[in-house]
């Protein structure tokens, strides 16, 4: 009538294909990341050196270049991001953006006008509410 298995059945619950992962090839991947490097650094020779610290600019070269090392890194049987590939990766910032430092902020003060008239408005609301809340008690005290 129906079909099933018994619990003297047995499952076999061992992989049917046995897959070994390849250690990664260090030495090899150091020699492709420099090629792409190499690469973008020429694909960065293409674009206006003013404009580097601008990533608009440059935006479609740098994401070739991550790519590039991602591909690479695992045609080399390395998983990606790892030391040795951001290490290049950083490499390369101090290589090509070195000067593009961030501004600091130099904050400033608000011109006189304005600030007198922020300290003033506060000043003149609390008068007005101390002098309302006088009023009405003097004014509750006349109806009681």
């Amino acid at each position: 009538m129906m079909s099933g298995t018994s619990a003297s059945d047995t499952f076999n619950l061992e992989p049917t294909i046995t897959w070994q992962r390849r250690l990664c090839n260090e030495s090899r991947l150091r020699w492709e990341v420099e090629i792409c490097g190499e690469d973008f650094k020429r694909d960065m020779a293409h674009v206006d050196p003013q404009q580097w610290c601008n990533l608009t600019h440059f935006m479609s070269e740098y994401h070739l270049f991550t790519l590039c090392t991602e591909t690479k890194s695992h045609n080399v049987d390395c998983y990606w991001p790892n030391p040795l590939v951001e290490s290049y990766i950083i490499h390369i910032h101090r290589h090509l953006f070195s000067n593009c430092t961030v501004e600091e902020v130099i904050w400033m003060d608000p011109p006189d006008d304005t600030l007198t008239v922020l300290i003033l408005i506060p000043v003149f609301l609390t008068l007005a509410m101390i002098a309302l809340v006088v009023w009405c008690s003097k004014r509750s005290d006349l109806l009681a």
